[in-house]
């Protein structure tokens, strides 16, 4: 028996006041359909096709895969309207269960949903959930024995069904014969002249199929978001989610509402992540890494014991373990750090590969560039790599010194020990185990006057 995964997601999103696709608005970095695209693959479904409508080129080149189907909606005629395109002219065995899911509904979990799944065993089954206030949600009808007779939405419902508390979430299974069948009998006759996928739960009871309940895990799971500051406290609660996350697999976080996780992130033990921290696209934490206040990291490998102090930004890197960075260092693509290796404040890399116990502490750009074990760069020293058209290496040895305000002009390579001294302008090589000195001579004016300012 196959499993088919219909996602509506055809909406305009009118609350998000947006030329943007409600689906396309960003929660932890990911578009929202993104969150349910992972869910319904988490479910191994054999096809999933998705129902898009309002900016529907944008949805698709933002998050087709070339593995799922697309069904356009070009008249929003409601949701069953919606389930009833997605099956038309698709083949399929009438005992194959077809579940459906929500673009805009990005904290479903695939357990749940594989539950929901499993109740559709011939019958229809739908997530439902207990709520104190229901809203605006549909409300499930009940007989005196506490069978399901229908589903009634918030705009049509009585003050008697409105006061019901178990709520309807959208979310339904069941085989696919009944679920056509039942698309082909819903009427529009309702307050929004639609075609309501609910009404097939009056439909199921008409035609003594069972119609089973299935109770989501929390009201999280099933919220839907249709405006900024839904998406706002979504963000929130998917970050919260996260960070309990990570505190359960040993990692401490200083504030939970104070960290934001825009991708993956993955953490050894003993870590500690203070307030406003951000980690973007794929991030790799060792055992006992410490991440400063306000400190962005993107697409970096850091190892064990890393420390980065506050304010510093890292991306595209990887740093081994023992490694010391920031405050206020800027780590960019394709630097390397090797085994307890530092960078200080104001300091940045880029293409740069640092070698183990070497430092560069103070207010210094490093780029295309090698530096060997136990080298030292002083404060103010720049690699000068790029000529105005193609970007030149320099090279420095093991034990290297320094000096702090040089200037090396790439290409250029520095010998093993060697030592650069302060203020030198570097075009040349620089024997190993030698003193290289390249400074104006200094001389003292004795008869120099400061400008003075004209009178009037």
């Amino acid at each position: 028996m196959a499993l088919e995964i219909i996602i509506l997601a055809a909406g305009k999103g009118t609350r998000m006041r947006s030329a943007l696709p409600k689906v396309l608005h960003p929660l932890a970095g990911q578009p929202l359909i993104a969150h349910v695209l992972a869910c319904a693959r988490g479910l191994r479904a054999d096809r999933v096709t998705v129902v898009h409508g309002h900016g529907a080129d944008a949805v698709r080149d933002a998050v087709d895969d070339g593995a799922m189907r697309w069904v356009h909606q070009a008249e929003q005629l409601g949701t069953g309207h919606a389930v009833r395109l997605a099956l038309d002219g698709v083949s399929g065995d009438a005992d194959d269960t077809v579940l459906v899911m929500y673009g805009d509904v990005p904290l479903i979990e695939a357990h749940t949903l594989a539950s929901l799944s499993a109740a559709a065993a011939g019958a229809l089954a739908l997530l439902t959930l207990e709520l104190a206030d229901p809203g605006r949600y549909g409300r499930i009808l009940r007989d005196d024995d506490g069978a399901v007779t229908g589903i009634v939405e918030a705009a049509d419902a009585n003050p008697e069904q409105l006061a019901i508390g178990e709520i309807n979430t959208g979310f339904m299974a069941a085989p696919r014969s009944l679920m056509t069948a039942w698309l082909s009998r819903l009427r529009n006759d309702n307050a929004q002249g639609e075609y309501y996928l609910t009404d097939i739960a009056g439909l199921a009871v008409a035609d003594g199929v069972a119609v089973r309940a299935v109770q989501a895990g929390d009201e999280l799971e099933v919220r839907g978001v249709n405006s900024r500051v839904e998406l706002a406290a979504m963000e929130r609660a998917w970050q919260r989610r996260l960070a309990e996350a990570l505190m359960h697999a040993g990692t401490s976080v200083a504030d939970p509402s104070r960290l934001d996780v825009r991708g993956r992130l993955s953490a050894g033990i003993d870590g500690f992540i203070d307030v406003n921290v951000v980690f973007e696209g794929n991030v790799e934490l060792g055992d006992r890494v410490r991440i400063g206040p306000g400190c962005v990291i993107r697409d970096a490998v850091l190892g064990d014991d890393v420390v980065v102090h506050a304010h510093s930004v890292i991306e595209g890197a990887r740093i081994a373990g023992r490694c010391s960075i920031g405050p206020f260092a800027r780590v960019r693509p394709g630097t390397s750090l090797d085994e307890g290796a530092r960078l200080g404040n104001f300091v940045e890399t880029k293409q740069a590969a640092v070698g183990a116990g070497s430092k560069i502490n103070h207010l210094a750009y490093v780029g295309d560039c090698e530096i060997g074990r136990e080298a030292n760069i002083g404060a103010g020293v720049i690699t000068c790599n790029y000529d105005g058209v193609n970007k030149h290496r320099t090279v420095i040895g093991d034990g290297a010194f320094i000096g702090s305000d040089c200037q090396l002009v790439a290409p250029v390579t520095i010998g093993e020990n060697a030592t650069v001294g302060a203020g030198t302008t570097l075009t040349r090589d620089a024997p190993a185990n030698q003193l290289t000195v390249g400074r104006s001579p200094q001389r003292s004016l004795a008869h120099w006057r400061r400008p003075a300012r004209k009178p009037g």
